[in-house]
């Protein structure tokens, strides 16, 4: 085994306990009596969705999925819709899903799937909010280097289904929501923008984190909030009757992964599941580590890092985390790395991340290639398919986050297990 197929096969782990198939079914209760609506959104919440059937068998429902990630379900309805900008399919699914929820009574029972995605898929722009201002503000966000955590606190204060609305919107219902993480620190209230958790921000802060990134906002958006918004507390009273579980995160792949290199007689680092920041400094930050760390050593991260776009490439954080640590290696003769997004896509490209090794920067000569100018372009995705070092597993049907391993061994070889 080579030390890429390697790093690979760590991927593959962590990707694989975070499958619904394999880890939903732990937190499933028994299926209620009386009336059972399943409701869901997010990457993995059609994967979920076939998961929960596999136990209770046919269910009616509704859940919104990213494009080419639907299931086939026996009773629960799969919508997909565009992720990371919102479309109008993603905007009249929603509508519709809010239908479903808002006539249901005390005695009914409401499983909503929630994982990360559900901000882009459920899409219910508050007040006279238009879906093409929001799918404007989206781009902005994104294209700002915004951490996730503000770009969510936004979201919530512009939506009619977020920060607890989509709770609140079925009560007297009681509700159970199963989440697969995707957050730094696994808060509730983050995963999809919370539809299920209540917001605890406010829509003055909404507009000075808006003014920090220098986005202005479209009209209807800056009145909707100087107006102080329609937000959902967390102690509102329609969200009494509401559980919210989260059963799969980002340390248990780290974990899964961690647990396999020491089978092969690797030492691990676990630089934790929570790392923000920009792509390229943290990654000079970490090739700084690797070159400090002992020989047949591995160090493991998650998070979720941020590009600012500068340039007008192709490319996402995790390509663009490998490109910066290409360069901040120097073609370093002991140390290879990967990094992914674990729901198979970086950024808006089908490509989940990219593999470096020694040789990275010699292949790229040889293709005519400058690393530094694609760097600066954002066009991380572009310089490593030119060398064949793109990971495209397709969709994962999960999300735990990005996933980073670096491998620092000069002597790698696979031990049997």
């Amino acid at each position: 085994m080579t030390p890429e197929t390697f790093l690979r096969s760590l991927f593959d782990r962590a990707v694989s306990v975070a499958d619904p198939m394999q880890s939903l079914a732990q937190a499933l209760p028994l299926k209620p009596e009386g009336r059972c609506v399943v409701i869901g959104a997010g990457k993995a919440s059609a994967r979920m969705a076939e998961a929960v059937e596999a136990e209770w068998g046919p269910c009616e429902g509704l859940v919104i999925t990213r494009y080419g990630y639907g299931r086939p379900c026996e009773g629960i309805e799969i919508v997909e819709a565009a992720h990371p900008v919102p479309d109008a399919a993603g905007a009249a699914a929603t509508q519709r899903l809010l239908r479903l929820v808002e006539g249901l009574g005390a005695d009914d029972f409401v499983l909503a799937l929630i994982s990360g995605g559900g901000s882009a898929l459920l899409t219910a722009p508050a007040g006279n909010i238009t879906l093409a201002e929001k799918q404007a503000l989206t781009q902005a966000m994104l294209a700002s280097g915004a951490p996730i955590g503000d770009m969510n606190g936004i979201r919530k204060q512009i939506s009619a289904v977020k920060g607890g609305k989509l709770a609140a919107a079925a009560y007297p219902a009681r509700m159970l929501a199963l989440m697969i993480s995707d957050v730094p620190g696994d808060a509730p209230g983050e995963i999809a923008s919370g539809p299920t958790v209540g917001d605890p921000g406010d829509a003055a802060l909404a507009l000075r984190k808006l003014q920090e990134f220098g986005i202005e906002p479209a009209p209807s958006i800056r009145h909707f909030l100087e107006q102080g918004g329609d937000p959902v507390a967390v102690d509102d009273p329609r969200l009494s009757k509401v559980e919210n579980v989260i059963y799969a995160a980002p340390s248990q792949s780290l974990q899964a992964a961690a647990d396999l290199a020491v089978q092969q007689g690797i030492a691990v680092q676990n630089l934790g599941d929570s790392i923000e920041g920009e792509a390229r400094d943290v990654a000079r930050e970490h090739a700084d580590r690797a070159m400090r760390a002992g020989e047949n050593t591995l160090l493991l991260s998650g998070g979720e890092l941020t590009v600012t776009r500068r340039g007008d490439g192709l490319g996402g954080p995790n390509a663009e985390y490998m490109l910066a640590m290409a360069i901040a290696m120097d073609g370093h003769a002991e140390i290879h790395a990967l990094a992914c997004d674990t729901d198979g896509v970086d950024g808006a490209a089908e490509v989940a991340g990219a593999v470096i090794g020694p040789e990275t920067l010699a292949k790229a000569r040889k293709a005519g290639l400058d690393p530094q100018a694609a760097l600066d372009a954002n066009d991380a995705h572009s310089f490593f398919a030119a060398i064949g070092d793109q990971v495209v597993p397709g969709p994962t049907l999960t999300n735990v986050n990005d996933f980073r391993a670096i491998l620092v061994a000069p002597k790698f070889q696979q031990k049997e297990v």
